[in-house]
């Protein structure tokens, strides 16, 4: 479960959209799921607002104890967009390529491709696929960034 939430925490920090331009996700819940080989598959919501998506802001030194990124550069390609990041996790280099396909409005597909120097307990590389999707607005109590995990208790962004 912890590799599980430094993934999440990583691909957070490296997701992020640093120009104004790039879409961010629709206000409301995402369901969220992230699958790579060898693991078993994580699924979870996030409650999103648009002016505030976390997607929006990249991890600085010192705002995130687990990750933080020194490159993070995206660009349109065709219908979908590419990020490239560089980021620090748990004594590591990611170094990861993204590519997203699909609308921010609605459901999004990523594949996330990254290789950790060194080893990030002893994983050399990983492809993940991640499958968003837009379900309406957050319940009642949620605020934006507030994530569920099924079979686990709410998780309150840090604020």
């Amino acid at each position: 479960m912890r590799f599980a939430a430094l993934v999440v925490a990583l691909l957070a920090a490296a997701a992020a959209l640093a120009a104004p331009d790039i879409p961010r996700r629709k206000s409301g819940l995402w369901d969220i799921s992230i699958t790579a080989p060898g693991m078993p598959q994580m699924s979870f919501r996030e409650c999103v607002d648009q002016k505030s998506d976390d997607m929006a802001k990249p991890a600085k030194p010192g705002e995130d104890d687990d990750v933080s990124c020194s490159k993070v550069d995206w660009r349109r390609e065709g219908a979908g967009w590419v990020m490239d990041s560089v980021c620090k996790v748990e004594g590591t280099t990611a170094t990861t390529r993204s590519v997203f396909t699909g609308s921010f409005d609605s459901a999004f597909k990523a594949e996330h491709k990254s290789t950790y120097r060194p080893p990030l307990e002893v994983m050399r590389e990983v492809t993940m696929m991640m499958n968003a999707r837009w379900t309406g607005p957050c319940k009642p109590g949620q605020e934006p960034g507030d994530v569920e995990i099924p079979g686990m208790p709410s998780m309150p962004k840090k604020r």
